[in-house]
């Protein structure tokens, strides 16, 4: 069997043909089924070629795996990463200011299919990590994206620090980091040009040369008892920090 992932259910194989039939591998369906919405779906999957294939419902069942599936499962190709090249390629194409997230040595995929989604959700344009020690597009990390890992580019570096550089130094992007004992708040800091918010791993934040690369240090505003925050959870308030400043209204003519 292909190392691709099974999704279940109607939204779910429907999100994964909005990505292109080309990555359904295999789509399994229940032809007693007598639904409006599962019709639709699979006449859509007609058009678009997919590979389909008639099931009773126990063959669903175990598909699923507890899941409930709507009378529909399919596998899909798991997503590519994408490299350095292309990442010169994206930036360039690019009409707006780029508007990035990296994470430095994030493993576990729980984490980083979290960081994706809050990555789409916010417009991040790419998020990128390193190619060694850190998660990749596994099939947990792109079940708990939820669709994520084919909308937002993912690009694996060999060397993060280079990268960072390059982002700096080429294409004039501003390197924030987040480490607890920064002195600037997130809520201090300009996220409204050419940015690239930086999150370090789970247990050791970020790395020594990654935290060179960074133009700022930023930290959350922590007032309980915990030191820190899950790096999806942090990744997800500093973006949506990015996004209420990227969205707010110019100030009006003669404003102070």
């Amino acid at each position: 069997m292909s190392a691709g992932r099974l999704i279940a259910g109607i939204h779910a194989v429907r999100t994964a043909l909005r990505h292109g039939a080309q990555a359904l591998e295999a789509v399994w369906y229940d032809p007693a089924r007598r639904d409006r919405r599962l019709g639709q779906l699979l006449s859509a999957l007609r058009r678009a070629g997919a590979p389909l294939e008639a099931a009773d419902r126990a063959t669903l069942d175990r598909l699923a795996e507890g899941a409930a599936h709507q009378g529909i499962v399919a596998r899909v190709a798991l997503p590519a990463a994408r490299d350095e090249k292309a990442l010169e390629r994206l930036l360039e194409g690019l009409e707006a200011p780029p508007f990035l997230l990296v994470l430095d040595g994030v493993q576990d995929p729980h984490n980083l299919g979290a960081c994706l989604r809050s990555a789409d959700a916010a417009g991040v344009h790419a998020v990128i990590a390193p190619r060694d020690r850190a998660a990749g597009l596994t099939p947990v990390a792109c079940k708990v994206a939820s669709g994520a890992a084919e909308s937002v580019p993912f690009v694996q570096v060999t060397n993060l620090a280079r990268t960072l550089r390059r982002l700096r130094e080429v294409h004039g992007v501003w390197v924030v980091g987040t480490a607890g004992e920064a002195d600037t708040l997130l809520y201090e800091a300009d996220l409204t040009g050419p940015l690239a918010i930086v999150m370090g791993g789970e247990e050791k934040g970020l790395r020594r040369l990654t935290r060179a690369q960074c133009d700022l240090l930023v930290r959350l505003p922590m007032a309980g008892s915990v030191e820190s925050l899950n790096v999806s959870v942090a990744a997800g308030v500093a973006l949506f920090e990015a996004v209420r400043q990227r969205t707010l209204p110019p100030p009006a003519p003669g404003a102070p």
